[in-house]
Formats: C-alpha cells, sequence, structure tokens
C-alpha cells in the first residue's frame, strides 16, 4: 500500500481505469428528464436573480454620482441688474469664484470695439464676448495666477491686476501683462432688462 495521499498517488501514477468505492455510497443513475427540467429552472432563476442585482447595483452606482439638489442650485445665480448705474461694477459669488458684471458706457463700448483684434494677444471681438453691448460678464479671475483683478483700473479702462501686472480692457481682454488669457466669460442668460441668470438653467 501506498502511503501517499490518493491525490499525490492519482497525479504520480496516472490511469485510464477509474475505480469507485462504493463501500460507503450508493451510486445514482444520471438524472431523470423531468429532473433535469427542474435544475435548467433552477439555475435560471439564480442568473436572473443575480442580473437584477447587478442592474441595482449600477442603477445605485450612477445615481451616487450625479449631483445633489443643493450642488444644482448652486449651479446658477440671479444677479438683479437694475441698480447698477453705467460705469459700475459689481461682483457676484457663483460656483466659488467671483463673477463681474460691468455696466459699460457708450465709452467703454467705443473703446473695446476701437481695438485691432490682430494686435492681441488672445483674438476676440468685443461682440463675441457680449450679449448686450452695455453689459459685460466676466469671471473674476486673473488667468494668470487666479488672483482677483481691480476693477476700472489699469492702463485700458478694464481690470488691473496687482498681483503680476496684468491689464485688461473694457472688453476683459489681455492688453499687457504676464497673464495669456482673456477673463473667461461664463455662460449666462438675461431673463429681463433688469435679470441675469448666471450659469445653466435648472
Amino acid at each position: 500500500m501506498s502511503e501517499l495521499p490518493p491525490s499525490k498517488a492519482a497525479a504520480k501514477n496516472p490511469t485510464q481505469k477509474i475505480v469507485y468505492d462504493e463501500h460507503n455510497h450508493e451510486r445514482y443513475p444520471p438524472g431523470e428528464p423531468s429532473k433535469r427540467a427542474f435544475a435548467y429552472l433552477v439555475l435560471t432563476g439564480g442568473r436572473f436573480v443575480y442580473a437584477s442585482l447587478i442592474r441595482m447595483l449600477i442603477i445605485k452606482f450612477i445615481l451616487s454620482m450625479s449631483a445633489s439638489k443643493d450642488v444644482l442650485a448652486l449651479a446658477s445665480l440671479e444677479v438683479d441688474l437694475s441698480g447698477i448705474e453705467p460705469g459700475t461694477t459689481v461682483s457676484v459669488k457663483w460656483r466659488g469664484k467671483p463673477v463681474f458684471a460691468k455696466h459699460r458706457t457708450e465709452e467703454d463700448i467705443e473703446l473695446a470695439n476701437a481695438v485691432d483684434v490682430r494686435s492681441l494677444r488672445h483674438p476676440q471681438d468685443d461682440w463675441e464676448r457680449v450679449k448686450k453691448p452695455e453689459w459685460l460678464v466676466v469671471v473674476g479671475v486673473c488667468t494668470h495666477l487666479g488672483c482677483i483683478p481691480l476693477p476700472n483700473a489699469g492702463d485700458f479702462g478694464g481690470w488691473f491686476c496687482p498681483c503680476h501686472g496684468s491689464h485688461y480692457d473694457t472688453s476683459g481682454r489681455i492688453r499687457k501683462g504676464p497673464a495669456p488669457y482673456n477673463l473667461d466669460v461664463p455662460s449666462y442668460t438675461f431673463l429681463s432688462d433688469d435679470k441675469l441668470l448666471v450659469g445653466e438653467t435648472l
């Protein structure tokens, strides 16, 4: 008798002859067709349950990634423009960033349109940046290193960033200094002559 465990003994002495030890259990014949149908039914039902569980987990995961109602509420901001006099700039907070709404004078508009766009570092016409000529809406973050520029200042009457000396004109376009781009224009809509909605509509 070999003292090796049966599994190791079988691995060392492979054979085509299979001997069943029937001294402690009875061998059953292959299942009947009715029993096979029941087994197939159970397996199919189990697969359906697994598929339903996976679907539910995927849906829960997707829903957990969607924005909550309080986050969606911060996605837009309504601004009252009625009290902003021509030549005045107001700052509001939207998505954690300042947004400047400037009520431009006729002189501001003329200065913005008199610029040769080809001479600009970041060429943009004034009409590309406004929806109404008298209102300019820009994100109040310098495109150099993220400082907040001062309104109605600088060499071009728009904004001046005191951190590193970037000058923007009355259209929020970079004219002088290290900033590479114009001030960003957020998505916005005029709800009426005196109401501005910054951000997407819900």
